[in-house]
């Protein structure tokens, strides 16, 4: 943003499992206050000291607006910003925990805490059109007239470059032969990402065609262990079909070697995996959650399917295993696709207006 704006940017600690992603922040020159207190899973005495830790830096920052992002830091900053009758609060939902997350009863307290924050909220920000129909109509978070819709924005242009210039050495790296289809899928290995069913898909696919496949699962979590042993089997019948890779640093390094990204979760926000893979050129296939349909041209880029629909996604993804000119079209049309609309100064000059209209309600100069 431009640098009239003074932004002071707070973070948690990643979970056991979980690489933490300092190197983006440090990458543009930002210098993130880590708090080792405010963590993912529900703790009353971690979050009470997270809450009062939050609120010592706003009465010393001063800030006009507080932002906040997440399920957690979001509950507890804004809770934070309210006490501390910030102006302007904001909140932006990159995904939400409303279904295939947790129980009943728990799904109802987190929906009810959304509600209550959301009405001293002044604006908040939804990813996409379906995710702020959503937050509206099916989960009632908030009113019509407090949803923004403002997509996410990304450095693309290193993604595509990296396509061109390290496919090669990529493939040479992780021992792609040029006759093998390198299919990947990224994302914590949880239960939310269904990496069974991923195993599920893979495992019919390998046995439906004679093309060379190699698979690779990009991330880390609790369920590798299990997914481990479910890995084993298939690649006791096919050769080392699977290999984890735990967390990769340079992911559009390594997505030039890849030639389809697939992504099976009962719930996303925006998917960032698919985006950057159009950018790499890469056609993907994900099943229909979230903000999927904002961000992959059913048919063009690639290929959408029903939640829980495996013969569907099975043919989706042989058809691109079998068809090297349909992936070659694919790839040529998420490029053209994601390079304007998911560009990081859309989002800059979205995410400016925005507070420029709020302090502007709050009768609160320009900055």
């Amino acid at each position: 943003m431009d640098d009239k704006f003074e932004t002071l940017l707070i973070g948690g600690l990643p979970d056991e499992g979980e690489e933490d992603s300092l190197y983006i922040p440090e990458e543009y020159g930002v210098d993130p206050l880590l708090l080792e207190e405010l963590v993912r899973i529900p703790s009353l005495s971690s979050d009470r000291k997270a809450y009062k830790k939050i609120k010592e830096i706003i009465r010393e920052f001063n800030p006009e607006i507080v932002h906040t992002h997440a399920s957690k830091a979001g509950a507890l900053g804004r809770r934070a910003a309210i006490s501390c009758k910030v102006p302007v609060i904001v909140h932006t939902f990159h995904g939400h925990v409303f279904h295939s997350y947790f129980g009943k009863a728990k799904t109802l307290i987190f929906k009810t805490i959304e509600r209550r924050l959301a009405k001293k909220t002044d604006a908040i920000i939804a990813i996409s059109d379906k995710q702020g129909v959503e937050l509206v109509e099916e989960h009632q978070i908030c009113s019509r007239s407090k949803i923004k819709v403002i997509p996410l924005g990304f450095d693309l242009e290193k993604f595509h470059s990296k396509r061109l210039k390290h496919r090669d050495e990529m493939r040479e790296k992780l021992n792609i032969q040029d006759d093998e289809v390198a299919i990947v899928i990224v994302g914590r290995l949880a239960p939310i990402k269904d990496h069974v069913f991923f195993f599920d898909v893979i495992r019919e696919v390998a046995n439906a065609t004679d093309v060379k496949i190699r698979v690779f699962v990009v991330g880390d979590g609790v369920e590798r262990q299990h997914l481990e042993t479910l890995a084993k089997e298939i690649n006791t019948q096919h050769n080392n079909l699977i290999e984890f890779t735990s967390w990769v640093r340079d992911i559009g390094q390594f997505n030039a070697a890849m030639d389809i990204v697939c992504l099976t979760s009962k719930n996303e926000g925006t998917p960032v995996s698919l985006i950057e893979a159009q950018a790499a050129n890469i056609p993907v296939i994900s099943t229909d959650v979230g903000g999927v349909r904002d961000v992959v041209l059913d048919g063009e880029t690639g290929y959408i399917i029903q939640p829980g629909d495996k013969k569907n996604y099975v043919k989706r993804l042989l058809e691109l295993v079998e068809d090297e000119k349909k992936r070659e079209n694919m790839s040529q049309n998420g490029w053209s696709f994601v390079k304007e609309k998911f560009h990081y100064t859309t989002l800059v000059k979205n995410m400016e207006a925005l507070y420029k209209e709020l302090l502007s309600e709050k009768n609160i100069d320009d900055v």
